[in-house]
């Protein structure tokens, strides 16, 4: 009988690793589900069909049981790291640094977001479309929130 409580217990911890820690169908998994069988079938192989019936009925209670309370949020609280990450971002962005119709050089290709470089500051630039290679000349079109719209110097539009 310690035989197949073992092996059960040992099914449900594997289940559970699977389940919560190891996500998809992985070894944890399936030797969890054939711990849990492999209790069973001891259980009616060996004690008959009333301990059979008796272990499977409280095997699938237990494993709901266990399930549901891995998933309640006071269970993960023990868990998470519970603070808060402060600070801001300066935006480099801003109207006293760079206006509409300033020019400048792409850092790396605007496809359409990349970095540029405008009147000596490294921003976060996004074309009005068009794909902009590395190293191209460019002009401010306009400066929405912090993204800087650009388009290539060479482009009337």
């Amino acid at each position: 009988m310690t035989a197949i409580i073992v092996l059960i217990l040992i099914g449900l911890f594997l289940f559970l690793v699977e389940f919560l820690l190891i996500p998809g169908i992985t070894i944890a998994g399936i030797g969890g589900v054939g711990f849990l069988i492999a209790g069973i079938v001891i259980a009616y192989t060996q004690h008959g069909s009333t301990v059979g019936h008796i272990t499977l009925i409280s095997t699938i209670a237990v494993t709901i049981f266990v399930i549901a309370m891995a998933l309640r949020s006071k269970t993960w609280k023990y868990f998470m790291l519970n603070t808060n990450v402060e600070g801001k971002v300066e935006n480099s962005a801003n109207s006293e640094t760079i206006k509409p119709g300033d020019t400048g050089v792409t850092i790396s290709r605007l496809s359409p977001m990349g970095k540029a470089r405008i009147n000596g500051i490294v921003v976060e630039a996004k074309s009005t479309g068009d794909y902009i290679d590395q190293k191209s000349e460019i002009e401010v079109i306009k400066i929405d929130g912090s993204k800087v719209i650009v388009k290539p110097k060479n482009n009337k539009t």
